[in-house]
């Protein structure tokens, strides 16, 4: 069986800036990337942290994305969860194996510096992102948040 760990959890925000506020006052998460425009997926995505927490995702739809902007229109929220795995071909064949369907298959993905990702929908509607790096975009040196925490 392939190694699967958890790497984050996304939520889907109407507005991402909105957003970081949001997890950063009630949460205490802190922004932990710059904003990186997703041209694939259609969205814009940061990554947020907190000290021995798991990382959050925040993504908001682009002005095509309209399926997404209907869901945050709605409310948005969860989005989906994301497994960092050993071996992306090796997991996607054991994944639809067990029954998971692939949405997109593996794909660069900028917000993880253009190392592959892919989707997958799994039982009870959970859709599934797998990547086979440790990599984010945008990373934001401690001396900016300090900065900014002036």
């Amino acid at each position: 069986m392939s190694i699967m760990k958890l790497d984050h959890i996304c939520f889907a925000v109407k507005n991402i800036e909105e957003g970081i506020s949001y997890w950063e006052s009630v949460f205490g998460y802190r922004q932990m990337t710059e904003t990186v425009i997703n041209t694939l997926q259609k969205v814009k995505v940061v990554f947020l942290s907190k000290e021995e927490s798991l990382l959050i995702k925040l993504i908001e739809p682009l002005l095509d994305n309209q399926s997404l902007i209907n869901f945050v229109n709605r409310g948005g929220g969860f989005h989906h969860i994301c497994f960092k795995v050993d071996e992306m071909a090796d997991t996607l064949k054991e994944l639809n194996g067990k029954g998971l369907l692939t949405l997109v298959p593996p794909q660069p993905g900028e917000a993880f510096n253009n190392k592959d990702i892919a989707f997958l929908l799994a039982k009870y509607g959970i859709n599934v992102e797998i990547i086979d790096t440790d990599e984010k975009a945008g990373i934001r040196s401690l001396l900016e948040k300090e900065t900014e925490n002036e």
